[in-house]
C-alpha cells in the first residue's frame, strides 16, 4: 500500500496522521524511505519505513461502509457479559486498540460503554474508553469530513439510551423510595 505527501493514514493506537513527507536514508550501502506521518490529535511524528508500513498496520482512513459498520458494531448491545478480571480485560482491550482495525476499537468502545452503564469504571478502564473514544471519533471525523463534536455527540446518544435492566431498577428504586415516605408518614 502506497501513499502520497498530503493524504491522510491511521497508524495503529495513534489515529489518523497525515504524510508531511516520503524521506530516504542511507546507512552504509543500505537506502530506505519513510513515511513521515504527523497525528492530527497530538501532533506527534512518526517515520514509517514503507516497506513494513503496512505490517506495521499504517492504513487507509475507513470507509463508509466500515463507518457503517463501527456504528453497527456500537449499537449491538447483545454481547455476553465479560467475565474476565481487569487486567485480562485490559490487555484484550489494548490488542483490540493496536490492531488497528476501527471494528475491534468499536468494540472496545462499545464493552467498555455498557460496562460504565453499570458500575464506575477504573482509573485505567477510564483510560481505555478514552483511547477508543478518540480513536474513532477522529476517523469518523474524517472519514465524514465534519467536526469531531458531531461524532461524539452520535456516538454518546448511542448509549444514553436506557436498558431495560436500568429501567426496572429505577422503577425499584422508586419503588422504594415511595415505601420509605409512607413509612415516615405513618410513624
Amino acid at each position: 500500500m502506497e501513499f502520497e505527501v498530503g493524504e491522510k493514514a491511521v497508524y495503529p493506537g495513534h489515529g489518523v496522521g497525515v504524510i508531511t513527507d516520503i524521506q530516504k536514508f542511507e546507512i552504509e550501502d543500505l537506502v530506505s524511505e519513510v513515511y513521515v506521518l504527523r497525528i492530527l490529535d497530538n501532533g506527534l511524528t512518526i517515520s514509517v519505513p514503507l516497506q513494513n508500513a503496512g505490517a506495521l498496520g499504517m492504513r487507509r482512513v475507513m470507509s463508509s461502509d466500515q463507518v457503517k459498520k463501527a456504528f453497527e458494531t456500537l449499537k449491538d448491545w447483545d454481547v455476553p457479559p465479560d467475565k474476565q478480571t481487569w487486567n485480562r480485560r485490559f490487555r484484550q482491550y489494548t490488542a483490540q486498540l493496536h490492531t488497528g482495525d476501527p471494528i475491534e476499537v468499536s468494540k472496545v468502545l462499545r464493552d467498555l460503554s455498557l460496562l460504565r452503564k453499570k458500575k464506575p469504571l477504573s482509573f485505567g478502564e477510564r483510560k481505555m474508553y478514552d483511547k477508543a473514544h478518540t480513536l474513532l471519533v477522529q476517523e469518523i471525523a474524517v472519514t465524514r469530513d465534519i467536526d469531531e463534536e458531531t461524532i461524539a455527540g452520535e456516538i454518546e446518544a448511542i448509549f444514553a439510551v436506557e436498558t431495560e435492566e436500568e429501567i426496572a431498577n429505577k422503577a425499584k428504586a422508586k419503588a422504594k423510595a415511595k415505601a420509605k415516605n409512607k413509612a415516615k408518614k405513618k410513624s
